[in-house]
This record gives C-alpha cells, structure tokens and sequence, in this order.
C-alpha cells in the first residue's frame, strides 16, 4: 500500500478493502461481499452482469460494472454507460436512504439516458425509457 490508497501490482489504485452490499467500506479483515472485476467486460455482458447485480440488491457493484464499461468504450457511448452507472448510484443512494441523492443521481442519468436515445449510438437491447422507468418505481419516485 503507498499513503493511504491500496493499489496493484502496477501501482494503479485498486480498492482491497472489503465493502457490504451496498458498497459501504468495511473495516479490514471483515467478510465483505464478493467485488466485481475492475477490467470492463463487453457491451451485452456488462448489461447483464449489471442487471444481475441490481437483481441482487448490489446496485453499487452494478454501478461500478458499468463504469469500467463507460471509462474503457467508446466516446460516443458515454451517456449510455455513465447515465446508466448513475441510475445505479441513485438505486444505492435510496437503498442507503439518502432520498437527495437518489433523486439527484436519478436525475443526472436519465438526463443522460434521454439525450443519447435522441441519437442513433447502440443500446444493446435496452429500451432506455423502461430503464428510467424501472429506476424510477425501484427508488420510489413519483413522475
């Protein structure tokens, strides 16, 4: 470990510190859940890893998922990842019972979701309005 941020063998920050299933840090030498893989996956293998994780109540993991995805694809697929990755934050927000931060996450990501459907990039299957939808009953959040 250099200062105060764990890192790999290539001197890279990595997070060793165990986390719950909401991402919350545990103290060291506690049993965490299991952490996702920080090298990004494919398009469809990303959404699904994501889906499931969000299925599971680990809507952080799902987060951190999709944001090796957004950081790793390409530019013009920014907003679809990051505004998805944001959704996820906002589900983990609200889990944790931060109202204010669900709702601005939410905000932040389906702002993002709606301006790259306005546009012709991929979406791998998603219907961007059902996801924004979904995210929205998930957090309880009236229209």
């Amino acid at each position: 470990m250099i200062g105060d941020r764990d890192r790999d063998a290539s001197r890279r920050p990595r997070q060793a510190r165990p986390r719950d299933a909401l991402g919350r840090p545990l103290p060291y030498g506690s049993a965490g859940v299991e952490p996702v893989s920080e090298e990004p996956l494919p398009p469809v293998e990303t959404l699904v890893s994501a889906r499931s994780l969000v299925e599971a109540g680990r809507p952080f993991a799902a987060h951190e998922v999709l944001e090796a995805r957004w950081k790793a694809g390409p530019s013009q697929e920014r907003n679809l990842w990051q505004g998805l990755a944001q959704i996820c934050v906002g589900l983990t927000h609200a889990a944790r019972g931060n109202s204010v931060g669900a709702l601005r996450l939410f905000k932040r990501g389906a702002a993002r979701l709606e301006e790259y459907a306005s546009g012709e990039g991929p979406t791998y299957g998603l219907d961007l309005s059902a996801v924004v939808s979904c995210a929205r009953d998930r957090m309880g959040i009236g229209r």
